[in-house]
């Protein structure tokens, strides 16, 4: 099984460590950038959305490449084997992974989400995706979306295609340090999300899931501070989306300060 990584940065920051990460780990790459970086594999796009860096970044893949890795730049991957294994021996057509973050809100968050998608595949995680090529080539090119993650996710479902969330891989990265942040990074998913829902047809769990999300969302006030800004900005996503938002990028009013 070859495999081949494609991955999403905005800027130059954290492409070298990514670099010698997967040199490290001996797969071929290349590295979609929104700045010039004067470096073999990297290649520059302006960014306009990761769904154009990953449209741009299928043009550098191999003919004989089977399974086609989306990977963001700022992560490190552990126990990728794990994820090979599951896609090889399970026969399925997409396979996410586990998000580890070491601190912050989205500590409790994930705890949620992952409980939640181990019965119903209602998200993936772009922090790493694996895709069988066959199903790529189905769903080419990728629609302007800004969660791009989920309108994979839920093409490879309306296709008939197998999902698997493996545990076992996990990326490490970093996400919000305060409660507050998280309204700007929920506002944005979740508007994605129901971009997605209107290009796809998943099965009827995960639509019914996000009929009722905008109205069940408030029961996450009961997590205090954290679930404050979780349900604003689910239902501040929601009403950019039926307020008429097809955008595929939305600049976010918060940033992440790293001590």
């Amino acid at each position: 099984m070859r495999i081949f990584f494609i991955v999403l940065a905005r800027d130059a920051v954290s492409v070298s460590n990514k670099a010698l990460e997967l040199e490290k780990m001996g797969y071929p790459y290349v590295i979609v950038c929104g700045e010039r970086v004067d470096r073999p594999n990297v290649v520059f796009r302006q960014p306009v959305g990761k769904f154009d860096a990953m449209n741009f970044g299928l043009n550098f893949v191999p003919d004989d490449v089977d399974v086609i890795a989306f990977n963001d730049v700022d992560t490190e991957v552990h126990n990728f084997d794990s994820a090979i294994r599951l896609l090889r021996e399970g026969d399925f057509s997409l396979v996410f992974v586990r998000v580890g973050v070491r601190a912050g809100p989205q500590l409790l968050f994930y705890g949620l989400l992952d409980a939640l998608r181990r019965w119903v595949p209602i998200a993936a995680s772009g922090e790493l995706m694996l895709l069988k090529r066959d199903f790529v080539r189905n769903i080419l090119p990728l629609r302007e979306c800004k969660s791009e993650d989920s309108y994979l996710l839920f093409k490879v479902l309306e296709q008939g295609g197998k999902i698997a969330f493996c545990e076992d891989c996990y990326v490490e990265t970093v996400r919000t340090a305060e409660a507050k942040q998280e309204e700007g990074y929920k506002r944005r998913t979740t508007g994605g999300i129901y971009q997605a829902l209107s290009m796809a047809k998943p099965p009827f769990l995960v639509r019914l899931f996000y009929t009722l999300l905008p109205y069940v969302s408030v029961l996450l006030l009961l997590t205090g501070k954290s679930g404050y800004y979780w349900s604003r900005g689910i239902i501040l996503g929601y009403v950019d989306y039926i307020r008429g938002d097809t955008t595929g990028v939305w600049k976010p009013n918060y940033r992440v300060d790293v001590d």
